[in-house]
């Protein structure tokens, strides 16, 4: 996400809106003419006349096209799953979906989804919510969803009000809306607690993609556009089963409202110049993002970050933005949410710096900044002083425009850095009531005594291979453990506990995928067997923060493994047989 020159209309567009919204009244009998810079385009059984600078896309011919609203088209057929869209995208034009009602785009369906008569292909008065108006038309089995601005509402409006029915065309109902499903995200507030990388892209990508992402990538936090009629990007994907899915495998989510933009920008929706007025859109704009958060079951305590691009600040500019901000805060904080503003450091985010202390604005909780760098840190520079939003509270974006792949899917992203809440509580240790956690973890063997004895004792324990009641007196019943416990895996079974027997001790339990940014139990494990691994100590606080980051990537590459940070089914296996 960054600054992007607005689509320029070219002629035919602007002849196209001044016929076409003209439609918009009464219904039209037919489309105009193709001499009148339109064209008639038909699926389904489902027929509309849009100008004819649209792009027409057939997403059964070409499923990974990246449905977008940044400059007009048609898309015919239901979108991909995975989809080649742009991170960047960000602006809204017009543009119309068309595909089959199944059980998939019922999804997508709501209150606001106006349905049209029998014999009929389009719904007069149709709503419209967030800039999008959507149309079941049964007797073509099609679901119609339009995007719009402000500007191009008479024009949509007009291209909507063409639609005819073909001969042919097989009456399909739209399936009853499911249960409301927004207390399936139980995973918590979002993005909660994290220290670690994540992206953010245009459209969420597939669960596949995200299980291959989670499994092999350095990532496990993503933005996600949940919000905002200037979304670039259809969202075929998300879901408040997709939101439940990815928290319930370790993503966390942060979620970005795409709204107005700065009154001193080019772009086709802007805040007012007025600042009371800009403040009142604010409000407007978070009232309508908490709404789709509870849809998605993103609760209460969440952040929803307002994406206001960069601009050439201005004082004037710099108060509407500002006001924008205070009712965007004010609002979300009155149900519950978090604010954060994501810009670029240059411009929104060093104006928001400069007013830090000014009462006349409410301050946003978060900061999200477009830095490009390259470094993943959470430094500011000279854009933001160290000591403001410095409680865990910042996200840096510090590259763009990037695409990788893992585990066989490729999504172009921004990488992002965050440091987020206040860190998470190491849950209590297998060991109840004995200490396991030293900064070293030397030889220890028959006749030695003391607190590593012990911790060894209660380790072998909790393995299956019974010294006795730990006591912190190396014996016969511990040495039999120990020999028992080393030939089990492979090591050298002498009854002496070294830095092998350690790593492999301290290891054992689940093996979970985890990398930069987790917390909890396998974390301490890794920290402990690392310690005992490596031969040097490492903070035992179960937070994989850059420390222990290091550690792993020393590790991988001191063992002959992939030196990627992420801690998979190799790390463990390599950790829990001693190596």
């Amino acid at each position: 996400m960054r600054l992007r020159t607005p689509l320029r209309r070219g002629a035919a567009w602007a002849a196209a809106l001044a016929g076409l919204a003209a439609l918009a009244g009464p219904p039209a009998a037919a489309a105009a003419p193709a001499s009148d810079g339109t064209r008639t385009v038909a699926y389904h059984g489902y027929r509309i006349t849009v100008p004819d600078d649209w792009r027409v896309v057939d997403l059964t011919a070409n499923p990974r096209a990246c449905v977008r609203f940044d400059r007009p088209a048609v898309y015919l057929g239901a979108p991909g799953e995975d989809n080649d869209c742009p991170a960047h995208l960000v602006g809204r034009t017009a543009g119309v979906v068309v595909e089959p009602i199944d059980a998939r785009s019922a999804r997508h369906a709501g209150r606001a989804t106006a349905h049209a008569a029998r014999g009929k292909a389009h719904a007069p008065g149709a709503a419209s919510s967030n800039d999008t108006i959507q149309v079941a038309v049964e007797d073509a089995g099609v679901l119609v969803t339009a995007a719009h601005t402000p500007q191009s509402e008479g024009l949509v409006r007009g291209v909507l009000t063409t639609a005819k029915l073909d001969k042919g065309a097989v009456r399909t109902a739209l399936p009853a809306p499911a249960p409301e499903t927004s207390t399936l995200a139980a995973a918590g507030p979002q993005p909660g607690a994290y220290n670690g990388r994540g992206f953010d892209a245009c459209a969420a990508p597939s669960t596949a993609a995200m299980n291959a992402w989670q499994a092999s990538s350095p990532y496990s936090a993503v933005g996600v556009y949940i919000s905002g009629s200037f979304r670039g990007c259809s969202q075929p994907n998300l879901t408040a089963s997709w939101v439940t899915s990815q928290t319930n495998n370790g993503w966390r989510l942060f979620p970005i409202d795409v709204g107005r933009q700065a009154p001193c920008t080019s772009f086709s929706l802007k805040m007012s110049t007025d600042p009371a007025t800009a403040k009142s859109q604010g409000v407007t704009a978070a009232a309508a993002a908490i709404t789709a958060a509870a849809n998605l079951g993103i609760p209460a305590g969440s952040a929803i970050y307002s994406d206001i691009e960069g601009y050439a600040s201005t004082a004037s500019c710099k108060a509407s933005v500002l006001s924008y901000l205070s009712g965007w805060t004010q609002r979300l904080h009155q149900s519950g949410y978090l604010s954060g503003f994501y810009s670029s450091a240059s411009s929104g985010i060093r104006d928001a710096a400069a007013e830090y202390n000014n009462t006349a604005y409410t301050r946003v909780d978060h900061l999200y900044y477009a830095w490009w760098n390259g470094v993943a840190d959470t430094n500011t520079g000279s854009y933001v002083p160290s000591t403001y939003w410095a409680n865990h509270q910042r996200i840096h974006q510090y590259a763009g425009e990037v695409t990788e792949s893992y585990g066989g899917y490729s999504i172009n992203i921004d990488r992002d850095q965050l440091d987020l809440g206040t860190g998470t509580t190491p849950p209590t240790p297998t060991c109840t009531g004995v200490n396991i956690d030293f900064t070293a973890y030397g030889t220890i063997k028959s006749g030695s005594s003391g607190s590593l004895v012990t911790a060894a004792q209660c380790l072998l324990k909790a393995a299956g291979y019974d010294p006795g009641t730990p006591d912190g007196s190396f014996g016969p019943n511990t040495t039999a453990a120990t020999v028992s416990f080393q030939a089990s895996r492979g090591l050298t079974a002498d009854g002496v506990i070294g830095p092998k027997s350690w790593t492999a001790l301290l290891s054992r339990g689940t093996t979970p995928v985890i990398k930069s940014g987790a917390t909890g139990e396998p974390v301490q494990r890794l920290q402990r067997a690392l310690t005992a691994a490596l031969g040097r100590t490492i903070a035992i606080d179960g937070s994989f923060g850059p420390a222990t980051d290091a550690a792993v990537r020393d590790y991988q590459s001191s063992r002959g493994l992939a030196v990627d940070g992420v801690v998979g089914a190799a790390s463990w296996g390599a950790l829990q047989a001693g190596r």
